[in-house]
């Protein structure tokens, strides 16, 4: 029998996984999966980078802001007293926000009706649609909607996919979320350079409609992917069809416990989600970014970001099995996110060093590298390892819907960015500087308080139904 008959007869590919060793050591879904995840990443990083600079600098100005079909009508109902930089702050932080918002609507709807594979490939679809919309100003706003449908369609169905090709005592689990963490740095590495540069350097709808295209170059792969992807969750129409999808007693602290960690979570995350909002149009004004007579893109301080990310991504993974190569032992999750907390202070403090340092020059990019250093560090300890504590706790009836609850810690972040990246234009820059600190430090109280009070909750897998 091949792995990939052997994945499409089991539920839970516990015997598959354990033979398939052929990525890296890992399953060869897993390395499907990451891919896949890193064009969908690519298309998504593609807007991150672009969105906040195309509509500073083109799209909400004064002879193209009438071109945006509903916009004028949205500014009276939603941003009214907004315009220029505060209006496409608050715009940023409603789209970043509701892209994960909607994974848990995607991961009920896979649950429930149409199964992971399904959902996964119509967001895939939406996605596409959506980025080529972008190509058309008026097309602004229906552009922005189908993406973030896309993404809610999308985004959970594909991590819980990674989680189910491992058996539950597989501890391959966090170093397969690790790697496809890198996977998505990678990503993020690449959609600066192609995206940003097409988009700041020869035309905004270039580096829109390069996203679109990965993102159909993703859709592709996964098609091809079928064979060596764990079994389907689509149950069948009777509420009794399936005794897995009853959830046990000792489920329920272990969600309780979940979604009370989703809005620390959300302001941890903070700092690292300002970066693609109000830092880069700091970056942008105030950052020396001419060298030898050519001035860089801005959108490139991203892809310093995501080089330092993967690097750390990389280093983390290794360090960590180094120490317990060498002690037999290494923190668990919680205690990885209050090491990456302290991580995440630090590399604030070394923005809030350049604002105070600046004068009224340009800034240089020590302090700003520095800050990508430690605030990479940081994620690296907090942002795969609190998506392996979310899969290994969920109960397997509903792993997508978990996943897609994770993913409001990421909502609840970029409407806080949205919101609070709008006070940059009117804020003292160290003071701004200062609250994401704060944000960092909140975070590193709540894991220890959490690490205290519900460390035993969230030990252990979850026991069958």
């Amino acid at each position: 029998m091949t792995v990939a008959e052997a994945t499409s007869e089991l539920d839970f590919p516990e015997e598959a996984a354990r033979d398939d060793r052929a990525f890296l050591g890992h399953p060869r879904g897993l390395g499907y999966l990451s891919f896949v995840e890193g064009c969908e990443r690519f298309s998504y990083y593609s807007m991150q980078t672009l969105l906040v600079l195309y509509m500073v600098k083109y799209l909400l100005l004064p002879e193209n802001v009438g071109k945006v079909l509903g916009l004028s009508w949205l500014r009276g109902w939603h941003y009214s007293g907004l315009d220029g930089q505060p209006l496409a702050s608050a715009i940023f932080g409603d789209y970043t926000s509701l892209v994960y918002l909607t994974p848990i609507l995607g991961g009920i709807i896979a649950d429930r009706w149409l199964g992971r594979k399904a959902t996964l490939i119509a967001g895939a679809v939406v996605m596409s649609i959506g980025h080529f919309l972008m190509a058309f100003e008026g097309m602004f706003l229906l552009a922005l909607i189908s993406l973030v449908v896309g993404v809610g369609l999308f985004k959970g169905n594909i991590a819980s996919q990674v989680g189910e090709l491992y058996g539950p005592k597989d501890l391959r689990r966090a170093m397969a979320f690790q790697i496809f963490y890198i996977a998505i740095n990678v990503s993020v590495i690449a959609a600066p350079l192609i995206s940003g540069t097409l988009g700041q350097k020869v035309s905004w709808h270039y580096g829109f409609g390069a996203a679109g295209v990965v993102m159909v170059l993703g859709l592709l792969l996964y098609m091809k992917a079928q064979p060596w992807l764990p079994a389907d969750n689509k149950v069948g129409k009777s509420k009794n069809s399936d005794p897995a999808a009853r959830l046990t007693r000792s489920d329920w602290p272990r969600l309780g416990a979940l979604a009370v960690l989703v809005p620390v979570l959300a302001i941890a995350m903070l700092t690292n989600q300002e970066i693609f909002n109000a830092y880069l149009v700091w970056a942008d004004a105030k950052f020396q970014l001419t060298f030898f007579g050519i001035t860089l893109p801005s959108s490139w301080m991203i892809t310093v970001d995501a080089t330092l990310s993967f690097s750390m991504l990389v280093a983390v993974a290794a360090f960590w099995k180094f120490y317990a190569d060498r002690t037999g032992r290494e923190p668990d999750e919680l205690g990885k996110m209050i090491i990456g907390s302290l991580f995440s202070m630090t590399g604030g403090m070394c923005l809030v060093i350049a604002a105070a340092t600046a004068g009224g020059g340009k800034i240089g990019l020590f302090w700003p590298v520095m800050f990508h250093l430690f605030n990479s560090i940081g994620f690296a300890h907090i942002m795969p390892v609190s998506l392996a504590l979310f899969t290994k706790i969920a109960p397997r009836s509903l792993n997508a819907t978990v996943v897609g609850i994770y993913y409001l810690a990421f909502f609840g972040a970029n409407k806080a960015v949205g919101i609070v990246g709008g006070w940059y234009s009117s804020m003292d820059t160290v003071s701004f500087w200062l609250i994401h600190v704060g944000a960092a430090t909140f975070g590193l109280i709540a894991f220890a308080a959490f690490k205290i009070a519900l460390g035993k909750t969230l030990a252990g897998e979850p026991k069958a139904a």
